[in-house]
């Protein structure tokens, strides 16, 4: 054996050893379980699903639903904070096992993820600022849009026909950082998650206001990895069995004064 050939399969040596060392990526409900916990990926600037208070602690809507689902499954949950632009990545890298922090269902991330049924609704809307006289999508033509790089809201915008007609469209790596674009009059409009943008609101008063047309409606669902059909049957049945017994619903009086969980997909 030559030196060429000595160092070829020294090198393979040490990849064969790399991969065996490497964890296994969990494909099945049983594979979670015997790792002992489960990784929800979010990001953790959407208020009011998922987001960091004056604590520095993670809590939400979804972040209160994710805790019940696998406290009824009896498994640990860990939240991830994670690139919101990056999430199918991280989803297909095994460094998260779910998304699940207002993710819209969509066509095209149909074909990247798994999805559960459909748990509540949303809107895409337009935030101005209080003063700001439009309120219509047509009026936006000509003028400067920001929207979050990855999300519904930068998918809403490009699908709509004055996608064409506006000065520029502006993606910022969170609607936070969006807004301080509205704040600072760099741009004329923000289009976020009615829920987001609603709560949003009623933290800020006499600050911002909603364009009267929106850019759709859409539905909220948990993304899981292409494949990893149990792990997303069992945390749907969970969640829509809590849901259906009436177990679910203090989260969503306490995050929203009201019953906004969606009927089980027939």
């Amino acid at each position: 054996m030559n030196s060429v050939q000595k160092s070829a399969v020294s090198l393979l040596a040490v990849v064969g050893l790399t991969n065996c060392g490497a964890p296994s990526i969990p494909t099945t409900f049983d594979a979670l379980v015997d790792r002992g916990y489960v990784i929800v990926g979010l990001d953790d600037t959407f208020a009011p699903m998922g987001f960091r208070n004056e604590q520095n602690e993670l809590v939400g809507f979804d972040v209160d639903l994710a805790k019940l689902v696998f406290e009824t499954l009896e498994i640990e949950v860990r939240f991830q904070p994670i690139d919101w632009a990056a999430k199918v990545l991280e989803l297909d890298a095994g460094n998260i096992d779910m998304i699940w922090n207002g993710l819209t269902i969509t066509e095209p991330r149909r074909l990247e993820m798994l999805f559960s049924d459909p748990y509540i609704s949303n809107r895409q809307i337009v935030l101005t600022k209080a003063d700001a006289t439009i309120d219509t999508i047509a009026e936006l033509s000509g003028k400067t849009v920001a929207a979050q790089l990855g999300s519904a809201s930068e998918d809403a915008v490009k699908a709509n026909a004055i996608f064409e007609d506006l000065e520029a469209l502006i993606t910022t790596d969170t609607f936070n950082s969006a807004l301080l674009e509205l704040n600072a009059g760099t741009v004329d409009a923000v289009v976020v998650d009615e829920i987001y943008g609603r709560y949003l609101i009623s933290q800020n008063p006499g600050t911002y206001r909603v364009m009267t047309e929106t850019l759709g409606d859409e539905f909220y669902g948990i993304g899981f990895r292409l494949g990893n059909t149990t792990i997303r049957d069992t945390v749907n049945d969970t969640l829509f069995d809590l849901i259906e017994s009436g177990e679910a619903l203090a989260i969503a009086q306490a995050w929203f004064a009201e019953d906004v969980f969606l009927d089980r997909v027939a």
